[in-house]
């Protein structure tokens, strides 16, 4: 992620601003460029979007995952471009900042967000964490394929993990998914999808068959 200079900006001049056909968040005033992720990233997030998409729909629930959506937290220039944003259009008429930003500032909105880890792992476990609880998304996944966040984070030694954060009499409670555990969903209950069906989704047909 590439930071700009000073001065910061407020959510206002950065939509304004902010370009269509590139990635980019808003943290604390200044304009973050998030960078090209790698194809394992990808494919990861493009999995899960899959699944999740197919489990919405077969429950016939009014949700959608939008391209460009930005989640803002309350009273602070701060904007975030999640990997998976699942939204409830039913909500969406009570969103002072969609039809025009499509920016969404309430939890009701937002029934799972989701965060595949990259290199600016502090971001997903430290940052958005609180910032997630604040506006009280009530689900909120990192995916973590790669083992990369801190050993407080995921322990030791590092492993794949997918943490899930139920929101629970307004704070965060979470819970940890690795290897051929079942995924736990308070938002889809019944989906029926493994920690490593996740993280086979970014690796080669030869790194699966060499464990890897």
């Amino acid at each position: 992620m590439i930071p700009t200079p000073n001065p910061p900006v407020t959510f206002e001049e950065f939509v304004e601003w902010k370009p269509e056909n590139r990635r980019y968040e808003l943290h604390n005033g200044g304009i973050i460029e998030i960078a090209q992720p790698p194809g394992k990233h990808e494919e990861v997030m493009g999995f899960l979007a899959s699944e999740l998409t197919l489990e919405f729909v077969r429950l016939n629930l009014p949700y959608l995952i939008p391209k460009q959506a930005l989640v803002k937290p309350p009273k602070q220039e701060s904007a975030y471009s999640p990997d998976i944003l699942i939204l409830n259009r039913p909500n969406l008429a009570s969103e002072p900042m969609w039809k025009k930003f499509s920016t969404v500032t309430q939890g009701a909105s937002i029934p799972l967000v989701i965060e595949v880890v990259s290199t600016n792992w502090q971001d997903d476990y430290i940052k958005k964490v609180g910032e997630y609880e604040l506006i009280g998304i009530p689900e909120y996944w990192i995916v973590d394929y790669l083992g990369l966040g801190g050993r407080r984070f995921i322990g030791n030694p590092k492993q794949p993990t997918i943490s899930i954060y139920r929101l629970v009499d307004d704070e965060y409670e979470v819970s940890q998914f690795r290897g051929d555990e079942t995924i736990e969903s308070p938002t889809f209950p019944e989906l029926n999808l493994t920690a490593q069906q996740v993280f086979q989704a970014g690796l080669t047909a030869g790194e699966i068959a060499g464990g890897a």
